[in-house]
């Protein structure tokens, strides 16, 4: 077994060492979400809590980890007697991104169920959990169906196995933790307010900082056992202090004055819901129990708020999380009480402890890596330089976006599960069965019976029940809806530079990019002007991303149509070498004029024309305006084999016509 790198070595970070060590205080927080950008040590930390986590006592031989003092009466290995337990060292178990169904929640033998009547479970991931951590690492990447199951779990503490009308129960109680680089896509709300706290983790950009991180790296790496080995006192040290806290925990005293601010802060951040207020509790009294007290301060009403209330007062998916700490401290002092401690009391929370208390300076041996806190730059600041042209405009604001209807693309797609166009999937209604292809998955009950029941006298059938061969099941086919690329392909230039135009043009696909976040698509987005095309943000989940350029892209010079759409088209046909099952819908927003070298208008066809060969699904956004109209945009539509619409057109009800059109087109395509 690898030894992991030592808590306490960790350089800076304060808030994430101080998130994960409160959860270990009191699980009741209901874990941590980290984000960050990649190489910020969020593994590492995760990985090197469980080490400080007190041993586990269970009975012996239970694959579900039940507690021998009071174990689960409804234990799939049980029922057990209250006894004496042996003690296992806290697990931390790792949810991959691409983990089936069967590997969460674990997998029912429906061969043995349906014809000896043995509920023959083999537990999963949910299972080796209970009592320990459940680590997911690419959150946001996470399958939705597997996202369902974690809710499901987390909300009631046990895990459901169902297959055709046979089922499994157990206990599942964990500590969710889950790493993610919001640059990749944002998580689903419910999701997202199911993670206790939440911490910003960033590299420090002082050298000496990161000096000390490689310099502690490289020593690891050389020799992990001896470099672990020059920390135990220190890891040893923590996990006292982590056993003391716990100890501590009932103990504390959370006074109405800390109520109240409390409840004050989260109205005043307009938080949804009440669970903000319940973590904020008990994060405030873990602080006040990790740091030594019995009750709850203001400092740590506020620790709490700066944990527990950042990604819970997004309101939609391109605000940035984050907390006005000058707001924060004025409600603290708005609705302070006179129950807290005497003033002449330390109200510092013991700041030399690994990961401080209540915000708390770190002491020397944590290092400095920090940074965590700090401002980060929005998705997108760092893009790529825009291509300087004639008569370049600065970037436009975008105009207020826009609910749209569903732009979906036609026919029957096979691509990752999503809301937007229908597929075949593991999941929604059912439309068949089939033989499976490996592990049975979906039973369909009518069809394996149906299969099964011609040769039960062939099989000797004698009994009541029915003789089931591996090659009687069948696997159900289901149809649902599934994720799409939408790829925006967006003339930037001089004829588009028209103020009030391009803040329409802008308005309209952050509508559209509002939309695809909420489906579960990827985004890119290709940019022409001047004399070139350039892809402005390759294929992502992360819409915020896009948004973000977006919202900088400047106009101006001439229309390089053909080298914007000879660039979507390469997009294309890379990143159907990479996923080739998601299919793609093409917005061109363009006037359709195309301008520079020789042929322009030509060659523009000529590209498009390998959409239509390709049967891309298409629309193009006329943008033309004035009392003289060319209908360039209808033209390209055509060489496309798609829609063309107007800007005015992209508004409410008017979407709704654009879908049928696409979806029309797609079905003249497929005849």
């Amino acid at each position: 077994m690898s030894t992991p790198y030592p808590f306490t070595a960790l350089v800076g970070q304060d808030s994430l060492r101080l998130a994960l060590l409160i959860n270990a205080v009191s699980p009741a927080v209901g874990g941590v979400l980290v984000r960050g950008e990649k190489g910020t040590a969020k593994s590492t930390a995760v990985r090197a809590l469980s080490v400080l986590l007190p041993a586990v006592p269970v009975v012996p031989g239970c694959r579900f980890s039940c507690d021998p003092v009071a174990p689960d009466p409804a234990c799939p290995d049980g029922p057990h007697e209250s006894g004496n337990g042996v003690e296992r060292p806290s697990r931390m178990v790792e949810l991959p991104v691409g983990a089936s169904e069967d590997r969460l929640v674990g997998a029912l033998d429906i061969e043995r169920a349906l014809s000896e009547g043995v509920k023959a479970f083999e537990p999963g991931l949910l299972a080796d959990a209970h009592r320990g951590i459940l680590y997911v690492d690419e959150v946001n990447l996470l399958h939705d169906h597997l996202v369902d199951l974690l809710l499901d779990a987390a909300a009631m503490g046990a895990s459901y196995v169902e297959r055709e009308g046979v089922s499994v129960r157990h206990a599942s109680k964990f500590l969710l933790v889950g790493t993610m680089n919001p640059e990749e896509g944002e998580l689903r709300p419910q999701l997202l307010d199911r993670f206790g706290l939440t911490v910003e983790v960033a590299a420090s950009r002082e050298p000496d900082q990161r000096v000390e991180v490689v310099r502690r790296r490289l020593a690891y790496d050389d020799d992990p056992a001896g470099f672990a080995a020059r920390w135990a006192d220190e890891e040893a040290a923590v996990r006292q202090r982590v056993v003391a806290a716990r100890e501590l925990l009932p103990s504390v005293r959370l006074g109405d004055g800390a109520l109240r601010q409390i409840a004050a802060t989260c109205a005043a951040f307009e938080v949804d819901g009440m669970r903000a207020d319940i973590v904020m509790a008990r994060t405030a009294t873990a602080l006040a129990a990790w740091a030594g007290r019995t009750e709850v301060l203001a400092e740590d009403v506020r620790q709490a708020a700066l944990l527990a209330l950042p990604h819970r007062r997004r309101r939609n998916p391109f605000d940035a999380p984050g907390l006005d700490e000058d707001k924060l401290d004025e409600t603290l002092e708005e609705f302070s009480g006179d129950d807290d401690p005497d003033p002449g009391s330390d109200p510092d929370p013991d700041p030399d402890g690994p990961g401080g208390g209540g915000g708390g300076q770190p002491s020397p041996e944590d290092g400095p890596q920090g940074g965590d806190t700090g401002a980060r730059p929005e998705a997108g600041e760092d893009g790529p330089p825009q291509a300087s042209g004639a008569g370049e405009q600065q970037a436009a604001r975008a105009s207020e976006p826009f609910r749209t209807k569903v732009l979906s693309v036609p026919g029957l797609g096979e691509g990752a599960a999503g809301r937007r166009s229908r597929a075949r999937t593991e999941h929604g209604r059912t439309t068949g069965a089939r033989r499976p292809r490996g592990a049975l998955t979906k039973l369909h009950l009518a069809a394996t019976v149906q299969a099964a029941a011609p040769h039960q006298r062939a099989r000797g059938r004698s009994g009541r029940g029915l003789v089931v061969r591996r090659d009687d099941l069948r696997q159900a086919t289901r149809e649902g809806r599934e994720g799409n690329l939408v790829l925006f392909v967006v003339d930037a230039s001089g004829s588009m530079a028209a103020r009030q135009r391009m803040s329409a043009v802008k308005g309209a696909v952050l509508s559209l990019l509002l939309d695809a976040y909420q489906r579960r698509d990827k985004v890119g987005l290709v940019t022409f002007r001047g004399v070139a095309a350039e892809v402005a943000l390759p294929p992502t989940s992360s819409v915020d991303a896009a948004a973000a350029r977006l919202e900088t892209l400047p106009t101006g010079g001439r229309t390089p149509l053909a080298a914007g759409l000879l660039r979507a088209h390469e997009v294309l046909r890379v990143e159907r070498l990479r996923d080739p099952a998601r299919r793609a819908l093409v917005v061109v927003v363009t006037d359709g004029r195309a301008t520079g070298g020789p042929e322009p208008v030509a060659l523009a066809g000529r590209a498009a024309r390998l959409f239509a060969a390709d049967g891309t699904a298409s629309v193009v956004v006329d943008c033309e305006s004035g009392p003289v109209r060319l209908g360039l945009a209808g033209q390209l539509a055509g060489e496309l084999g798609g829609t063309a619409v107007t800007l005015d057109e992209l508004r409410a009800d008017s979407i709704a016509g654009l879908v049928k059109d696409v979806q029309r087109d797609g079905q003249r395509r497929a005849a």
